[in-house]
């Protein structure tokens, strides 16, 4: 019974708190108007490599889907290397990082409107389930960098990221002492570690076996429809979601 009232106080709370997201109506099957996206997602059965999942229905091209896989890619000519060699355990994690930025269609309840050169819109606060946090943090936790956030702050004189004057490189764990520092701090808080695990429906999955059908369709689902519908005062949103966090998920 806990968890039900859990799943309902967080589903109200996430929608009443939830203010300068799309404009448009249209929260479900949709692209970022970012660098790369298509303008609308569609099949790709060619998507190279960890990006292959989202074949049937992707926003991420062929090429984009190549280009990602590479140390120094031209997509956004960021060296994952800045540090000396990324551990290939870790680096996986980047390249899905990037799969589900560039191909997931899934992300609509989450895009905000930015002023940046480079895009018009980001993703904000995506549930993402705690076992990838988890696993990504377990498995760069010996990797190097020099940086706690990635989104700038970078020496970029070269054409490519480089550490900063003043940085030192040391472990992903000096920099992110916990999975949650690094999922939700690496990237300006795109991230939102979730409490919920991968299968649950009510949390964003960067892994899936494409073979079980794609699982964020359903996450998406459940928060535009709270979107759609949730309207509450001022302030209510953060006393449900404080209530929320006090239960315990079932064991």
């Amino acid at each position: 019974m806990a968890w039900k009232l859990m799943s309902l106080l967080l589903l109200l709370a996430w929608a009443a708190t939830t203010c300068s997201a799309r404009d448009r109506s249209d929260l479900l099957n949709v692209c970022m108007d970012a660098k790369h996206h298509k303008t609308k997602p569609g099949p790709e059965d060619k998507l190279h490599d960890q990006c292959s999942p989202w074949r049937k229905n992707a926003c991420c091209s062929v090429n984009t889907s190549q280009e990602l896989h590479k140390d120094t890619s031209r997509l956004y000519n960021f060296n994952w290397d800045h540090c000396g060699k990324m551990e290939p355990a870790c680096k996986r994690h980047f390249i899905q990082d990037t799969c589900l930025y560039e191909c997931s269609p899934n992300l609509g309840p989450w895009i905000q409107q930015v002023d940046q050169s480079w895009r018009k819109e980001r993703f904000l606060d995506v549930p993402l389930c705690k076992e990838d946090c988890q696993h990504w943090w377990e498995d760069c936790r010996t990797s190097f960098t020099c940086k706690s956030n990635w989104h700038k702050g970078w020496e970029w004189t070269s054409g490519v990221n480089k550490c900063p004057a003043g940085t030192t490189c040391r472990t992903f764990e000096s920099y992110f002492p916990s999975p949650a520092a690094l999922c939700e701090g690496l990237w300006s808080h795109s991230y939102k570690v979730s409490n919920y695990s991968r299968g649950s429906a009510r949390c964003i999955q960067m892994w899936f076996d494409p073979a079980q059908g794609n699982p964020n369709e359903e996450v998406a689902k459940f928060y535009a429809e709270a979107m759609n519908t949730g309207a509450m005062p001022h302030g209510t949103g953060a006393l449900l979601l404080s209530l929320a966090l006090t239960l315990q998920l079932p064991g």
